[in-house]
């Protein structure tokens, strides 16, 4: 996946600087690459990390939290909401420790394989950390122009109950605006758009919050019922699939390109960033949720908005349910592009002339062709795969849960060296050793679903 690093001389971190590098780190002090310098250029501040950190983990696949309740129930299902915040919020500090460490002795990671190439080794970083990575990141952008095109249907069907226009053309419409904003050029340069993201991410939850609760107080909800399925074998692989939603939902997988958009020095400026962002963490995911699970009980469809018709007909005004589903639409866009990023940065690195001008000809020409393919290729994978949920879960398990649940832990300890008698130590091992093993699991589970649904998949399928 290459090891194009910064230079000490050009991000070093600042006055953070308080040692100069390593022998053994000499080697990383390369020249910026045209990844590095154009996509992940370093001009952010914390507020800006905040935007970023929201749009990257509270995003639709939230509205699935009350679909993953009902195969948990009450208790389990908050208790495992309320874990997934705090070790994700953790692990995510954590991560960002490390490489404000690593600044503070003269570089900086901008990639995730950069840092765990350094820390773990070469072949960690190339052959399992930087695909993995490129994978799940890639994936949350078929799935985002999936449900986006999703989300399009539905709109369109409460606006012409028996229209014909069949998914794929939503999905393929939902690609076009994709195709634009693919060409925004750095990561930076999104921080307007998402602080709009985050704006909507907190207008659709409450859609999503008040309408659960309208129709759950009235006449027009189902029959609640938070009974859990009597088959042992279908609740147990039910419950390991519903611990993966949950995680994938916290899922982040990209917080050393995020924390490479901040100006250095970058000491304390993540933490700031992860407080704004959990802060939003907490509104939506535990009111969606709680609120979803409460209306709907265990008949909570994987995507809740599903449950604001009944019947074909909405239980709530359809201009209520047009209005969630646009919110929905917007956002989605901006996790999208968001995910986006390392695969520019690595297009822009494969592609792009780091002694030409960002701008220059050199540079626009195979940007655009590069990053316009890039779309073209994930919108046809979600078009022919409306099935990719089930997809999703396996890369989820095998991506997120070893990126943001099992990685940081190992790469403080392997950093710092906390002593094996003090509790950070063992802290640290014991959640990296418990969600390897629920990955594991939850890998078999997600395979197990895709077995159970193969007698419906369908290229092009209108579902």
């Amino acid at each position: 996946m290459g090891n194009g690093r910064p230079s000490s001389t050009e991000l070093n971190g600042g006055d953070d600087a308080k040692a100069p590098p390593t022998a053994a780190a000499a080697d990383l002090h390369k020249e910026l690459d045209a990844g590095a310098q154009f996509v992940l250029k370093s001009r952010g501040s914390w507020m800006h990390c905040g935007y970023h950190l929201t749009t990257s983990i509270v995003a639709p696949a939230l509205l699935s939290l009350p679909f993953a309740f009902a195969s948990l129930g009450w208790t389990a299902g908050v208790v495992s909401l309320v874990m997934g915040a705090v070790v994700t919020f953790y692990s995510y500090n954590l991560l960002s420790l490390v490489l404000e460490h690593h600044a503070q002795l003269g570089y900086r990671f901008l990639r995730f394989r950069d840092m765990a190439t350094h820390i773990l080794g070469a072949k960690w970083g190339a052959y399992y950390v930087g695909p993995i990575q490129f994978l799940v990141c890639y994936g949350a952008v078929v799935g985002s122009t999936l449900l986006g095109g999703q989300c399009m249907k539905a709109i369109y069907l409460v606006s012409s109950p028996k229209g014909n226009m069949k998914l794929y053309e939503f999905v393929i419409i939902f690609g076009g605006l994709m195709l634009i904003l693919a060409q925004i050029p750095s990561f930076h340069s999104l921080r307007h758009i998402n602080l709009v993201s985050l704006l909507l991410c907190l207008a659709y939850s409450s859609c999503a919050t008040a309408a659960s609760i309208y129709i759950g107080s009235s006449s027009k909800g189902p029959r609640k019922d938070y009974s859990l399925n009597s088959d042992n074998q279908t609740r147990i692989f039910g419950s390991f699939n519903a611990l993966a939603i949950i995680a994938t939902t916290f899922g982040n997988g990209i917080i050393p390109e995020i924390q490479a958009t901040l100006a250095p020095p970058v000491k304390g400026k993540m933490l700031k960033g992860l407080c704004i962002c959990y802060a939003v963490v907490t509104a939506t995911f535990f009111s969606v949720a709680i609120s979803g699970y409460w209306a709907f009980g265990n008949e909570a469809d994987g995507l809740v908005l599903s449950n604001f018709l009944g019947d074909g007909e909405p239980l709530v005004p359809k201009w209520f349910v047009l209005m969630t589903n646009v919110f929905t639409i917007l956002q989605l866009s901006a996790v999208a592009v968001v995910y986006l990023q390392p695969t520019n940065e690595v297009l822009e690195r494969t592609f792009g002339d780091p002694k030409s001008g960002e701008f220059s000809t050199r540079n626009v020409v195979p940007r655009v062709i590069s990053r316009s393919l890039s779309v073209i290729i994930a919108t046809t994978i979600a078009a022919m795969l409306p099935f990719f949920g089930d997809i999703n879960a396996v890369i989820g398990a095998f991506g997120f849960m070893p990126l943001d649940f099992v990685l940081p832990f190992i790469f403080f300890n392997l950093t710092f060296k906390p002593s094996k008698r003090g509790l950070i130590f063992w802290l640290n091992t014991m959640i990296a050793v418990v969600f390897s093993v629920l990955g594991v699991i939850a890998a078999v589970a997600a395979v197990r679903q895709i077995s159970l649904d193969a007698k419906t998949y369908r290229l092009f399928a209108n579902i």
